[in-house]
């Protein structure tokens, strides 16, 4: 058994808030430079220029890559042989999320409560996702969402009828009804399977796979591609100006299922697809 000082969570999540905000994963950048030099919509490739020099700025300056510096999404993943001590987990992450965006100069965007809709005054608390996986240590991930992005998201309990033409209409309908309100061009995570609960967890899980990493299912990701390129002929096209890149990527996550169900989601992110891990 190796303990695990909670603390060191508290020092990654504060370390991971800041850099999530500043620098985007080399993934998503360079998918975005390969769709600028094959975008053949003049005013769309201008727009996706812009948005390079937007990244290049916000790393180079230390500043947000976007004035929403979004909801602090972690996803712990615990190694069975792990002594978590020291105080709450909880507590550990949230004062990270504090520390990090007091110190990083991040905007606050957080009610405490849904209705009465006053702000934390600190970005917590923060939405925590735990997973028991083998091993001794302890995976940290920071995926802050905004919630441009967040709002476009779709859930549907399909019937098992509908099958894999039910599934992919859904996803595509969900980004045309999007739109360019989540500043395309988009990643569209999409969970299939599971429960009401699980398959939106996927969706947001999905988001998380590297765009530059295949789907080891070849049956999905050739569903991944097809999507893509059927996202991509919606011509919403960067911020919504047209162009053949309205989305980066689609990513597939799936659960087994009950047999009576067919449970799809789409959570949409930004083209600042914004997530970085460390492994303590």
């Amino acid at each position: 058994m190796r303990k695990v000082d909670v603390k060191m969570i508290t020092v990654a999540v504060a370390s991971l808030a800041r850099n999530t905000n500043y620098f985007l994963g080399k993934d998503v950048s360079d998918r975005i430079s390969e769709c600028r030099e094959t975008e053949t919509w003049d005013p769309a490739a201008d727009v996706l220029s812009k948005i390079e020099e937007n990244i290049r700025i916000a790393g180079e300056e230390g500043i947000p890559l976007c004035q929403d510096t979004g909801m602090a999404c972690v996803f712990l993943e615990i190694g069975q042989e792990a002594l978590l001590c020291g105080g709450s987990v909880d507590d550990a992450v949230n004062a990270g999320v504090k520390i990090g965006y007091k110190e990083g100069y991040l905007r606050k965007s957080i009610v405490a409560d849904p209705l009465r809709r006053v702000n934390t005054g600190d970005n917590t608390p923060a939405q925590i996702t735990y997973e028991i996986v083998p091993g001794d240590k302890v995976r940290v991930t920071f995926a802050p969402k905004g919630f441009g992005s967040e709002n476009m998201g779709k859930l549907k309990m399909l019937a098992p009828s509908q099958g894999e033409k039910g599934v992919k209409d859904f996803v595509v309908e969900a980004v045309r009804e999007a739109g360019g309100n989540p500043c395309p061009p988009v990643v569209a995570g999409v969970g299939i399977g599971g429960n009401f609960d699980k398959v939106a967890l996927l969706a947001k899980k999905a988001l998380l796979v590297p765009l530059d990493e295949k789907n080891p299912d070849p049956y999905y990701a050739e569903m991944e591609d097809e999507l893509l390129e059927r996202i991509n002929g919606l011509g919403i096209g960067p911020q919504g100006f047209g162009g053949r890149t309205t989305a980066l990527a689609v990513k597939i996550l799936t659960a087994p299922t009950h047999i009576a169900g067919l449970p799809v989601a789409v959570n949409i992110n930004c083209h600042v697809s914004r997530h970085a891990s460390i492994v303590i």
